[in-house]
């Protein structure tokens, strides 16, 4: 295989996931879907006529295909060991969503049968791979600012009250804010703080009985370099941080304060579970959206809330536009232009990781330390205790 050939993707679950990254697939010209599984017969006749692929009802059957060469799992979050250990057995190289899976067992286990295999295991998509945290970290590893002390993390949305299935809801099954967004901030945390957490301290707030999980956390993290990080969400659909990023949304869209109450305002009418898993579903890859649907016009580089991380000699704050730079004597905006194809840094690591063998920054060893600091918050707000960690490793530097 050329290095230069498009690498040919399989992706497993055409849900809310696929879709958020499918416009960045369509554009990239380093990749090509080749392979779809679900079990919607109309997802996949859908898949069929956007992409000249080839639709599978199982996964398996995606990974016999000799025309796949890595896949993309974007599979409900209890599904993803069996499927990279399928993937693996097959000789696929992987990128999982987030959360990689939900215990550490799981999380080794997929780790070891990539490195059996002799393949690429990557966790995304995940925030820490927007361009405006990628570049901040880039900055604090130059040493212009001398050493990360602090950083300090803040997100609130309506995430609590977007269209969900009952297991989205259910935190023994991943759902709630911890598994699915502590994943993206402690990520991006982890990127600044040079990767290695030693103990977290937490407290989780579940305030509404209708929808029974975590929506809020805040958690105190402790790094080996002596660095330490506050990091505060909510989820509950009442003050939204898009404002204090001058409303680009988390996906890089305009939004607006007319957007204030939607997500609450629509579940008013849903007067079931089944009702609102079908609300969930129409959001979702298939007859109702599809690849004609998206379109990464006038979209900029993805955020996730509210950042500061504060150096010796300056305090940087990356946003959609830029990293901000407040220093001894003076503020000073590192601008970033807009993004050619948003998100393009998930597909840019895994090609080249893949094609060129360049040491991803997010691998399975990477997913793993940051479940662990997820189970730890769990684990903390539980017990009222600290919890020391031992799993961590630090930032592979790009190229590296």
């Amino acid at each position: 295989m050329n290095r230069s050939d498009p690498l040919r993707l399989g992706v497993a679950g055409l849900g809310r996931g696929f879709m958020l990254l499918m416009p960045t697939i369509a554009a990239h010209s380093g990749v090509k879907l080749v392979a779809a599984a679900d079990p919607r017969t109309e997802a996949l006749e859908r898949f069929e006529a956007d992409f000249g692929g080839t639709g599978y009802s199982d996964f398996e059957s995606l990974c016999q295909n000799p025309e796949v060469e890595a896949v993309y799992i974007a599979s409900p979050h209890g599904l993803h060991r069996e499927q990279v250990e399928c993937a693996a057995r097959y000789g696929k190289h992987v990128l999982v969503e987030k959360p990689m899976a939900l215990s550490l067992s799981d999380c080794r286990a997929m780790i070891d049968a990539m490195q059996q295999a002799g393949c690429r295991l990557l966790v995304g998509h995940s925030h820490s791979f927007d361009s405006p945290y990628l570049q901040t970290a880039r900055m604090i590893r130059s040493g212009e600012y001398g050493r990360v002390k602090m950083i300090n993390a803040f997100n609130y949305t309506d995430f609590l009250y977007r269209p969900r299935r009952p297991e989205e809801l259910d935190t023994a099954q991943g759902g709630g804010v911890v598994y699915s967004q502590a994943a993206h901030q402690v990520d991006i945390v982890r990127l600044l703080g040079g990767g290695e957490v030693t103990r977290v301290m937490a407290q989780t707030g579940q305030w509404d009985p209708k929808r029974p999980t975590e929506g809020a956390y805040s958690a105190l993290l402790t790094f080996a370099n002596g660095c330490f990080a506050t990091l505060t969400y909510s989820g509950y659909g009442h003050f939204d941080s898009d404002e204090l990023n001058g409303w680009s949304g988390e996906l890089g869209q305009p939004r607006g304060p007319s957007e204030y109450g939607k997500a609450r305002a629509a579940l008013q009418a849903v007067t079931s579970s089944e009702e609102e898993a079908a609300l969930k579903n129409r959001r979702a890859y298939g007859p109702d959206l599809g690849l004609s649907d998206t379109s990464l016009e006038g979209i900029a580089h993805n955020h996730f809330g509210w950042i500061m991380a504060s150096c010796e000699g300056a305090d940087l704050k990356p946003t959609p536009a830029g990293i901000d730079v407040y220093g001894h004597t003076e503020h000073r905006l590192v601008p970033l232009g807009a993004p050619d194809i948003p998100r393009r840094e998930v597909l840019d690591e895994l090609i080249a990781a893949v094609r060129n063998d360049v040491p991803p920054i997010h691998s399975g060893e990477w997913g793993l330390a940051t479940m662990e600091v997820c189970f730890a918050l769990l684990e903390s707000a539980r017990t009222g205790q600290a919890i020391d960690l031992y799993h961590q490793c630090p930032v592979r530097a790009e190229g590296a």
